[in-house]
C-alpha cells in the first residue's frame, strides 16, 4: 500500500485521482505532504467551515513551515441583512491578493464559500498600493484614496479597514494585516512607520513598507457609486429612493448586507477559479460535492422567503452565486484529488479512463478512553503504549495539558521525550514523544510504524477551547473526567451532609430512566447517592489525615453545628477585617514595577479576546499594584467572564517584581482546576507553579522557601 508521507498526485490538467483509506488525521498528512512536493499551490475545499478549520489544524501540524491561506466564509446566511465581520473580509482580501502569484502552499476554504461570486481580479490588484519610508505623501489625497478603498475614518483605530489622521500622524489598519501601523510624517514625507497596539496605543518595531489592500470587496469611488445606482435602477422597478440601501450607497455609506449586491458595482463578476495560478492542484474533501448541492437548496429557499420585500429587493441567485453544476464544471480543467471516506470499489474506478483510486496504509487510530469507574482510569493508554512496537507521539492541546500527561506517564515508569513538532519526531528514533498541537484526530501508519495519540482519543472531547466568545455550559463529560482523579475510599465533603467516603459510581433507575450516581458512605454505614450533575456540591476533604477522616452521620446535628460555628467565625472574621482595613489605610504598601515587554508578551499569549470589562479590570488592578497605597480591590464577574485571567496578569506582574504569589480558592477541586490553568499560562516561563492543599504539603513548601 501507499504511504500518505509520499502521496501520488495527478500529473496533467483534468486528471482526477481519489485517495482512500485515509483514517484519522492521515488526510491532513497526505495534503501536507502533497503541498510540499507539488510544484504549485493546493486549493483544498472542505464540506464545511468547521471541517476546513480541522484540516487547517492537521496541515499546520504536519507541515509547520508551509504557507497556509485561509479563505473564510462570510458567516452570513444567504441574503442576510448583516455584513461580514471586518476581520473576515480582511483575510479574504489578503488571500485574493496573494493567490494569483502563489507558487507554494495551501488555500483552505469550504464548498459554500466557493459558490459565491467574487469581485473581478483587477479590482483587488487595482485598488492596492505600497507605501514606503521616504515616500512623499499628500494627506488629503491619501484620505480620498483610503475612502475610495472603503476605509473608515475614525478617532481611534481598532480594527482592519480603519484610519485616523491627527496632524502629521496617521494611524492605519490595512486589510489583510494582523496589526495597525503608525505613520509619522515630516512635512509631506514619510519619516517613520511603526507597528502599534490598538488596545494600548503603544508603538512597536519599525517597518519599511506597508501593503494597502482595499477594505471591502467592492469600491466606493464616484464611478462605482454611479455604476451601482444605474444598475440598481435597471434591475429593480419602483422608486429606488424608498430603498434604504440605495440611499446609503448614493451617499457613500456602506450599508449592512450590501455584499449581496456586489454585481451592481462591476460590469462582470469572477469566481475563485479565476484567481488560481495555472499550477494549482484542487483537493476535494469528503462530502464537498454534496455540500454544494445542499447550499444551493438553502440559497433557493432563502430567496423565495425574502424576495417579496419591496423595501429590499433581491438579486436572483444566479447573479450572486454559481450553481453546484457550474462548480463541478469549473473544476474539470484542473488536476484534482478527491478524498474518499472508504475504499472505492472497482465499478467506481472504471467510471473514467483518467480516474484512479489510491489506497493508503493508514488505519483508524486506537480508541483509548479513560475509564473513570476503574481504579486505574488510564489502563487502556498504558497497555497500548507498552504493547505498541513502533514510535508513539502523544499530542496535548496546551503546555499545561502536556505537563499533566507527562506526570501521568512518569507515574507509570514511562519517560516521554519532548518533541517540538512532527518533523522532528519523524526524523528521530524516539520511542515515546510528547508534543503540543490543536490536532483533534490521531494517526496510525503501518510503514513506518507510527502512532499519534491525541487527547480526544482519551477523553472524547477537546480539552481546550478555540478562540471564541461563547459562554460554555458545564457538560457531564467534563465532570466525569474530574472523577477519574478520585479514588475509592477518598474522603469528600458534601455541602449539605458533611464528610463521607467516596465509594465509586453506581447506575440507578429512580423513575426517570437509568442514571449515574456517586455513592458516598457516612457514619454507621449509611449511604448517600448523588447525581453526577450535582458534583459541584462535592469537594475534597482537606483535613490533616484523610485515612482517618471523621465521618458525619446522615441526619445528625454535627454538620449543622460545624456550619454554625463557621458562621460565628465568619462574624469574628468580619470584625477582624475592619481592624485590618483601618491599619492598612495607615500604612504604605509595596509598589510593583510597571508592565514591560515581558508582560506584553505574556498578555499576548492569552488565547481569547479580552472583553471591555475584563480589560478595564486588568488595567485597574495593575494600576493599584503600581501604587504605594495598600491595594484593596474586589473583582466580580459571573462564571466564564475571565476573572482568572485578571488574577494571572496580576500574578505575572508580582513575580516579575520578585515576590511570591499564593492563589487561594475555596475548594480543592477548584484548586486543581486553577493549578492546571496556571501551569498552562505560565508554561515556558522561569516560574515554578505548585499545588498546596494539605498541611504536610504546606510544611514542605515552607521548608523549601526557607
Amino acid at each position: 500500500m501507499n504511504s500518505p508521507l509520499k502521496p501520488i498526485l495527478p500529473t496533467r490538467a483534468g486528471e482526477k485521482l481519489a485517495w482512500g483509506n485515509l483514517a484519522g488525521s492521515a488526510r491532513g498528512l497526505a495534503i501536507a505532504s502533497a503541498a510540499q512536493i507539488h510544484r504549485g499551490p493546493l486549493l483544498v475545499v472542505a464540506a464545511s467551515s468547521l471541517a476546513a478549520q480541522r484540516l487547517e489544524d492537521e496541515i499546520r501540524f504536519y507541515a509547520a513551515d508551509l504557507p497556509i491561506l485561509p479563505f473564510p466564509d462570510w458567516e452570513c446566511l444567504p441574503y442576510d441583512v448583516f455584513s461580514p465581520h471586518q476581520d473576515i473580509i480582511s483575510q479574504r482580501l489578503e488571500t485574493l491578493y496573494r493567490l494569483p502569484n502563489l507558487t507554494r502552499g495551501v488555500v483552505l476554504t469550504s464548498a459554500s464559500t466557493l459558490l459565491h461570486r467574487l469581485p473581478p481580479t483587477e479590482y483587488v490588484a487595482g485598488h492596492s498600493f505600497l507605501l514606503n519610508v521616504g515616500d512623499r505623501l499628500d494627506i488629503q489625497k491619501l484620505r480620498e484614496q483610503l475612502t475610495h478603498a472603503n476605509y473608515r475614518s475614525v478617532s481611534q483605530v481598532m480594527e482592519a479597514g480603519e484610519f485616523a489622521v491627527r496632524g502629521g500622524l496617521i494611524d492605519l489598519f490595512p486589510a489583510g494585516s494582523h496589526q495597525p501601523y503608525r505613520i509619522d510624517l515630516f512635512d509631506n514625507q514619510v519619516e517613520t512607520m511603526r507597528e502599534f497596539d490598538s488596545a494600548t496605543q503603544r508603538s512597536g518595531k519599525k517597518i519599511n513598507s506597508i501593503q494597502l489592500l482595499p477594505a471591502r470587496e467592492f469600491p466606493m469611488t464616484e464611478e462605482a457609486i454611479q455604476h451601482f445606482r444605474q444598475a440598481f435602477r435597471t434591475r429593480f422597478e419602483g422608486d429606488p429612493q424608498k430603498v434604504s440601501l440605495y440611499r446609503d450607497i448614493s451617499k457613500g455609506y456602506s450599508s449592512p448586507g450590501v455584499e449581496y449586491y456586489l454585481p451592481l458595482f462591476f460590469d462582470r463578476m469572477a469566481v475563485i477559479f479565476d484567481y488560481l495560478p495555472t499550477s494549482t492542484l484542487c483537493v476535494l474533501d469528503i462530502g464537498t460535492i454534496d455540500a454544494t448541492t445542499t447550499f444551493q437548496n438553502e440559497i433557493s429557499q432563502r430567496y423565495e422567503e425574502m424576495r417579496h420585500d419591496i423595501e429590499r429587493p433581491l438579486l436572483p441567485p444566479t447573479e450572486i452565486f454559481i450553481t453546484a453544476d457550474e462548480f463541478t464544471e469549473r473544476l474539470q480543467p484542473w488536476p484534482q484529488v478527491e478524498l474518499l471516506e472508504y475504499e472505492a470499489n472497482t465499478e467506481r474506478q472504471q467510471r473514467n479512463e483518467n480516474y484512479q483510486t489510491i489506497i493508503y496504509n493508514a488505519r483508524p487510530p486506537a480508541s483509548l478512553p479513560v475509564d473513570y469507574k476503574s481504579e486505574n482510569p488510564y489502563n487502556e493508554l498504558f497497555s497500548y503504549l507498552r504493547n505498541f512496537s513502533g514510535q508513539v507521539l502523544i499530542v496535548a492541546e496546551s503546555a499545561g495539558r502536556r505537563e499533566t500527561l507527562r506526570g501521568l506517564l512518569q507515574e507509570h515508569a514511562l519517560m516521554p521525550t519532548d518533541m517540538p513538532g512532527w518533523s522532528a519526531f519523524l526524523q528521530s528514533q524516539t520511542k515515546l514523544g510528547l508534543g503540543i498541537s490543536d490536532l483533534e484526530k490521531g494517526l496510525l501508519l503501518k510503514e513506518p510504524n507510527i502512532a499519534i495519540i491525541t487527547e480526544p482519543q482519551l477523553y472524547g472531547e477537546r480539552a481546550a477551547q478555540r478562540r471564541r466568545r461563547l459562554r460554555v455550559e458545564r457538560e457531564p463529560e467534563a465532570i466525569i473526567r474530574s472523577l477519574a482523579e478520585l479514588k475509592i475510599g477518598d474522603p469528600v465533603v458534601h455541602e449539605d451532609h458533611g464528610v463521607g467516603r467516596y465509594l465509586g459510581l453506581q447506575t440507578l433507575d429512580i423513575g426517570d430512566g437509568p442514571g449515574e450516581f456517586l455513592t458516598l458512605e457516612y457514619a454507621d454505614g449509611d449511604k448517600l447517592y448523588i447525581p453526577v450533575l450535582s458534583l459541584h456540591l462535592i469537594s475534597r476533604y482537606t483535613g490533616t489525615d484523610p485515612e482517618h477522616a471523621p465521618l458525619h452521620k446522615l441526619g445528625g446535628e454535627a454538620w449543622e453545628k460545624a456550619k454554625r460555628r463557621a458562621l460565628e467565625k465568619a462574624h469574628d472574621a468580619a470584625a477582624e477585617l475592619l481592624e485590618i482595613y483601618a491599619l492598612r489605610a495607615a500604612r504604605e504598601g509595596y509598589a510593583f514595577p510597571a508592565p514591560d515587554e515581558h508582560y506584553q508578551s505574556f498578555a499576548s499569549a492569552f488565547p481569547f479576546e479580552e472583553t471591555p470589562d475584563q480589560e478595564r479590570a486588568i488595567l485597574e488592578v495593575l494600576k493599584d499594584m503600581q501604587s504605594a497605597k495598600p491595594m484593596d480591590r474586589l473583582v466580580c464577574g459571573d462564571v466564564g467572564f475571565g476573572k482568572t485571567e485578571v488574577a494571572m496578569r496580576a500574578t505575572f506582574l508580582a513575580v516579575m517584581g520578585k515576590t511570591q504569589v499564593a492563589v487561594l480558592v475555596p475548594t480543592t477541586l477548584l484548586a486543581q482546576q486553577h493549578f492546571q490553568n496556571f501551569q498552562d499560562r505560565f508554561a515556558g516561563l522561569p516560574f515554578r507553579v505548585e499545588l498546596v492543599w494539605t498541611k504536610n504539603t504546606v510544611s514542605a513548601c515552607a521548608k523549601k522557601s526557607a
